[in-house]
């Protein structure tokens, strides 16, 4: 196949929906031949099944060490080298508030977004150096990896360090010419969020959320895809320890301008939904 990744050898992580799925669909699209992993090897291989280029599905829950070692080999194996990786897998955990919130609740979320984001990290670094090779990475931010917000607390504490994970290793990467990035989505409607499509904040008022941005809209899965394909390709090889937003515009808002939203919105009705039961709370 022709195309930006043609001979190339691309690792996607989460791709069995949502950005994973839309980035394995591009970089396939543009030659690269793609492995595919997931703890939902269904869904998966019907990804996989609709792809023109070469295609590889591995179970893989990217928190467990030796999954993603496994993983990774088994891509090397198949197809003698990998040369992109995408760490897109991720959670987001519940809207639960932050006095309620367990500890096993936090840990679970920090496991998936920021161990399973170290762990490929790291194997992406072995596997170059075991092929003598340079390469790139993109790591799947967020939003919440630059702003801040009163629920979500896991997750937006595991997308902050998305950041520092990109940081560190492009520093690292640099001097033997390995890229290391990540593209930080804002809202884009996916299935990460539809468990929760009827909690305020969640999947059901997505597209009027997105519609305070500059842009006035809800992104796509194939919009981050493109950003994406940008990062790991040949055309950014000046590009390394960023973090790009596709977001909308949303990131530059000032929210106490009229144009930002300023008074926009009745606060005690957002502050009686969230602070509900709290004793420090009268409304």
């Amino acid at each position: 196949m022709s195309g930006r990744f043609a001979g190339r050898v691309a690792l996607v992580t989460g791709a069995a929906s949502g950005l994973g799925r839309a980035s394995a669909e591009r970089l396939s699209a543009e030659g690269a031949a793609v492995a595919l992993l997931d703890i939902d090897v269904a869904g998966a291989s019907a990804v996989a099944d609709a792809l023109e280029g070469e295609t590889v599905v591995v179970e893989c829950d990217v928190a467990d060490e030796q999954a993603v070692e496994d993983a990774v080999a088994r891509t090397a194996d198949r197809f003698g080298r990998i040369d992109h990786h995408h760490l897109n897998a991720g959670v987001f955990g519940s809207f639960v508030p932050l006095p309620e919130l367990t500890t096993e609740e936090f840990d679970r979320v920090m496991a998936v977004n920021v161990r399973g984001q170290f762990l490929g990290l790291r194997a992406a670094f072995r596997q170059f150096s075991a092929q003598g090779t340079t390469g790139s990475i993109v790591l799947t931010a967020s939003i919440a990896s630059l702003t801040g917000a009163a629920d979500l607390l896991p997750y937006h504490t595991s997308k902050h360090a998305s950041v520092g994970l990109v940081r560190g290793a492009a520093a690292y990467g640099g001097p033997l010419g390995i890229r290391v990035n990540g593209v930080a989505p804002g809202i884009v409607p996916t299935e990460l969020f539809a468990a929760d499509a009827e909690a305020t904040g969640g999947k059901n008022d997505m597209a009027h959320r997105a519609s305070t941005t500059p842009l006035r809209r809800a992104g796509t899965a194939e919009e981050i895809a493109a950003v994406t394909a940008f990062l790991l390709s040949e055309d950014a090889t000046y590009v390394t320890g960023q973090i790009v937003s596709a977001d909308g515009g949303a990131t530059i808002v000032n929210t106490v301008r009229p144009s930002g939203g300023a008074g926009a919105w009745d606060t005690r009705a957002v502050d009686e939904n969230l602070y509900r039961g709290s004793g420090n709370w009268s409304a």
